[in-house]
């Protein structure tokens, strides 16, 4: 069973899943790492979930404020091993039903062209594809979506 902990970016567990979460995006993204990596610090993340498989944590996602109504989805990831067990989709929908707690209507979010996995799940949970917001606007790589939560 997947059980959840809602924390902040400081915790040791969401910590070591953001490690493993960038070594992979390192490998992935080559050359464009770093631009992308300038967008994802974790220093002040409020709201941080860590999944949990039998007590051992297999992923992680966060949310922060983007504006009045939204939240940006952020440091999503899932352990190799544990990947295609709808562990993802789990991650997701508690950080959704988190921001509703939290008085927000939208979710935005951005991943690379090349994390083809994340996409599909995005387009999978109702996510649809907007202009390409902030610091990700005129990125060739970079795909950006939303969803009203209301």
């Amino acid at each position: 069973m997947i059980t959840f902990l809602r924390t902040d970016s400081r915790h040791p567990e969401f910590i070591k899943l953001v490690q493993k979460l960038d070594n992979e995006l390192a490998i992935r993204d080559g050359e464009d790492h770093d631009f992308y990596h300038q967008f994802n610090n974790i220093d002040t993340l409020k709201h941080a979930l860590v999944a949990y498989f039998n007590d051992v944590p297999i992923g992680c996602g966060a949310i922060k404020s983007f504006n009045d109504t939204s939240v940006e989805v952020k440091r999503m990831y899932v352990l190799p091993q544990h990947r295609k067990k709808g562990v993802a989709k789990s991650l997701i929908t508690e950080l959704e039903t988190w921001a509703k707690e939290l008085g927000y209507m939208r979710c935005v979010l951005e991943t690379g062209k090349k994390q083809t996995e994340a996409m599909h799940l995005y387009h999978k949970q109702g996510y649809t594809i907007l202009p390409n917001y902030g610091p990700y606007q005129g990125v060739e790589n970079s795909v950006c979506f939303e969803k009203i939560i209301t």
